[in-house]
């Protein structure tokens, strides 16, 4: 993108989401996204799961409290964003409700799950649809690298193969997926946090998406 004055001609979307496995990049994006269109921010806050940690350390022994505070945590969110009001000023999260009952499938038992699906019907939760989702994917490895140079405590002790898991859940999820228009961008050929050139790019692809599935894999530039 050339200038400011060309940005702000492209059409913005009043709810934005960037989603993705642990490790890819999502929260960071978002808060870049949210500095240039001058939106709002809601992140989830992971690190203030008090049972996280030990769920790193023994998945079977909090896998249930794990879930049920990050069920509370996003309902209270998405509460406060039903009372947004999305014309006055746009919003940009780094997380959807669907993403809780990923991780639910993959960490609890057929009982806790039976359980986990009466709580979520009773508090009856309902968000607006997003204008647009974008969805970040990465190899496993990948992911790990990123996962360890950042150095958050609860997550030292992560097993790649929970992540594989994940990220196969991720992509079984987004390939059905039909709420919302998609973008879908593989974070390990393109870096739009750190090169100036993908981030442009990317802007104007976000700015231009009204409907459908798309991808954003914008060809190597050679010197």
């Amino acid at each position: 993108m050339s200038s400011s004055a060309n940005r702000q001609k492209l059409s913005v979307p009043s709810y934005l989401v960037v989603e993705g496995p642990i490790g890819v990049g999502k929260t960071s994006l978002v808060k870049r996204l949210a500095e240039t269109f001058g939106a709002e921010l809601m992140l989830e806050d992971a690190e203030e799961n008090p049972f996280l940690e030990s769920f790193y350390h023994n998945k079977r022994a909090v896998a249930f409290q794990t879930q049920l505070f990050f069920l509370f945590q996003r309902s209270k969110q998405l509460a406060g964003l039903r009372q947004h009001d999305l014309f006055m000023r746009s919003m940009i999260a780094d997380f959807m409700l669907d993403k809780d009952r990923l991780f639910a499938e993959l960490n609890l038992d057929s009982n806790e799950m039976s359980l986990y699906d009466e709580i979520y019907r009773k508090m009856s939760m309902e968000a607006p649809k997003p204008d647009l989702v974008v969805y970040l994917q990465a190899p496993v490895e990948i992911l790990m690298e990123r996962v360890n140079k950042r150095k958050r405590a609860g997550e030292q002790n992560m097993d790649p193969g929970y992540l594989q898991k994940l990220t196969n859940a991720y992509n079984a999820y987004f390939s059905r997926y039909d709420d919302s228009p998609l973008l879908i961008i593989n974070a390990s050929h393109i870096n739009p946090l750190k090169s100036d050139e993908d981030y442009n790019l990317l802007v104007e692809k976000i700015c231009t998406i009204k409907a459908g599935r798309h991808f954003f894999n914008p060809l190597p530039t050679f010197a």
